[in-house]
């Protein structure tokens, strides 16, 4: 942007910039997440915390840290004047960039420093780092436990705000009459996973307050003519609207933890609510269970504590797997790959789930689910990825096992163990 063609001049005449050391540097974010890493209250952003270090740090993706500071925003002090003292202490020792460091590693920062200042130019990185960290640390030590997952969640739609995506896409509009609602429809693109768990939790969450509503999943091309509301992902309300012209958009970023589905639990159960259905009406139908548990997801199946890579490298890991066991063609690990470019798999909560388009639905030779573990975290876009589930399901055989997913998210300590855990066994016992 600016500082690029401002850094450009500059170096042009002295052959570096120190305007390119205004952004990419990397320790104040640092010193921010070791502070989390070290005094967080809450096991769940503890535990995150080291694994956004290295996608902050080694990777350059500075948004890793930006959910942190939501938590406290008082915390957005600490990078700020740790910032500045690195730019100061840049400044007296005459240091600078021959050229812009890009992404903001520590790797590229250093490769752009003249070889006589790279001593000099990691100092300013520990500096911010240090200050950063002293800073943060009294304001997370006196704070309260907080909710990382809302905090990303928070992120992303604040992300989607400024883009104008939330209020074009209905997110947060009002439901008009939340008792008239009957049902509700998660749609993605296949309708195979995303939707499928979206559908359970949101199911589970609010049928003990409206058991009279329907929440269903399906294909955005298949949503049917009596559906009320329709939750879809931004990228894909329009085909949601041609779809089903009668039905209200809710958009958001992920199936699992959006504040848009907050918003709408919170509209449509609110005031007077429906009596329960009487009986010989259907109710929220629960997720079907034609196959075994134990036939979709086997121990051959689970790799854990894998080396994370790129999104794509996970995927391609997924769907190379489900095809050496037999449940699918070859040809469906590309179509697992188109899927995540049309819009991301991730689900919230440390989740991915790849899967195929709806045209690769005919090479799926049997259902069958995968897991691969990546404690450390694969990034998905902004966000991180422990568990990636690939799947690839015949009809409706593969929801019951989604649906046991769904339960495990309830339990925090339990999804916690199996991001980490080394136990196979236990796993399978948790799934099936």
């Amino acid at each position: 942007g600016v500082f690029t063609s401002l850094g450009i001049t500059q170096a042009a005449e002295t052959g570096k910039s120190i305007i390119y050391m205004l952004e990419p540097n990397p320790g104040p974010g640092l010193g921010v997440l070791m502070a989390y890493w070290l005094f967080s209250k809450d096991k769940m952003t503890r535990d995150s915390a080291p694994g956004a270090i290295i996608i902050h740090f080694l990777g350059g993706i500075h948004e890793i840290y930006f959910p942190y500071v939501l938590m406290n925003p008082a915390v957005i002090i600490a990078p700020i004047v740790g910032n500045i003292c690195a730019i100061f202490f840049y400044t007296i020792t005459g240091c600078g960039l021959i050229g812009a460091a890009s992404p903001g590693s520590i790797i590229a920062f250093v490769s752009m420093s003249p070889g006589p200042q790279i001593p000099l130019t990691l100092l300013g990185v520990v500096i911010a780092a240090g200050v950063s960290f002293v800073i943060a640390s009294p304001i997370i030590k006196m704070s309260a436990a907080k909710n990382l997952e809302e905090a990303q969640a928070q992120t992303a739609a604040m992300k989607a705000e400024s883009k104008g995506l939330t209020a074009a896409g209905g997110a947060t509009a009002a439901v008009k009459d939340a008792a008239a609602v009957k049902k509700v429809v998660f749609a993605c693109d296949a309708g195979m996973g995303s939707s499928a768990m979206g559908a359970t939790k949101f199911r589970n969450r609010v049928k003990a307050m409206r058991p009279d509503l329907t929440v269903i999943n399906t294909s955005v091309d298949n949503i049917p003519s009596d559906c009320d509301i329709a939750v879809v992902q931004v990228t894909l309300v329009e085909r949601a609207k041609k779809s089903a012209p009668q039905a209200q958009m809710v958009t958001i970023g992920n199936f699992l933890a959006d504040p848009a589905l907050d918003a709408l639990y919170t509209q449509l159960t609110s005031g007077d609510q429906p009596a329960a259905a009487p009986a010989g009406e259907t109710a929220a139908p629960d997720a079907p269970a034609s196959t075994s548990n134990k036939k979709i997801m086997i121990a051959d199946g689970i790799k854990l504590n894998q080396t994370p890579g790129t999104k794509e490298e996970a995927i391609q890991a997924a769907g190379e797997l489900m095809c050496k066991l037999g449940y699918v063609d070859a040809s469906y690990v590309d179509a697992m790959q188109e899927r995540e470019k049309l819009v991301t798999t991730y689900m919230g909560m440390g989740i991915a789930i790849p899967h195929g388009t709806t045209q690769a639905k005919g090479t799926v030779k049997k259902t069958g689910i995968v897991l691969f573990q990546y404690p450390e975290g694969v990034p998905f876009g902004d966000e991180k990825a422990n568990l990636v589930f690939g799947i690839a399901g015949i009809g409706d055989e593969h929801l019951d096992l989604l649906a046991k997913i769904c339960e495990v998210l309830e339990d925090e300590a339990v999804l916690e163990e199996m991001k980490t855990t080394n136990d196979v066994d236990w796993i399978l016992k948790q799934l099936t």
